[in-house]
């Protein structure tokens, strides 16, 4: 079977766990978590939890945690916290949980973001991976980092990625 072929077979809808790691978003200005719920129901996508926790990593994981155990939930989307600064502990969260990398969303995210951005790209320390079944996409908490991640990368794979995660 060829890829048009998967495609074609995969699910069009996906239930999905949108978290926010922020120390200071709240739900009326977190325009980041709104544009990746916005994309993913215009899409047919179902956004099942929505949470905004602090840049901690025990939040971050007792978020993740919480959409792990649901089991309506096959896809996970964290924006913020994937940056070099001392508070920004996403990348090392979400690495430890991971059963299986999918290190070319990252390697991917990082060359569109050079195309747009130059060097700082390398900043970025986006990833994705597979935990227990369930997908998992760490992305940048920028709004601009959000939609090409979204509209380049996760939207065009995302029901193709849980198709394969059932076979």
């Amino acid at each position: 079977m060829d890829h048009t072929h998967h495609k074609a077979q995969s699910p069009s809808q996906v239930g999905c766990g949108i978290i926010t790691c922020s120390d200071s978003r709240t739900q009326e200005n977190d325009r980041s978590g709104q544009l990746i719920m916005q994309l993913l129901t215009a899409q047919g996508h179902t956004v099942e939890r929505y949470e905004i926790v602090k840049d901690e990593p025990s939040q971050i994981r007792n978020a993740i945690d919480q959409d792990l155990a649901c089991s309506s939930i096959q896809a996970i989307l964290i924006n913020g916290g994937t940056g070099v600064s001392k508070r920004d502990s996403t990348y090392e969260t979400v690495s430890a949980l991971l059963d299986k990398r999918l290190d070319g969303f990252g390697e991917l995210f990082r060359f569109l973001s050079y195309q747009d951005i130059g060097s700082s790209a390398i900043m970025s320390r986006a990833t994705a991976g597979v935990s227990g079944g369930t997908v998992i996409f760490a992305l940048p908490g920028s709004e601009k980092a959000v939609r090409l991640a979204m509209e380049k990368l996760i939207l065009p794979e995302l029901g193709h990625l849980i198709g394969e995660l059932g076979r």
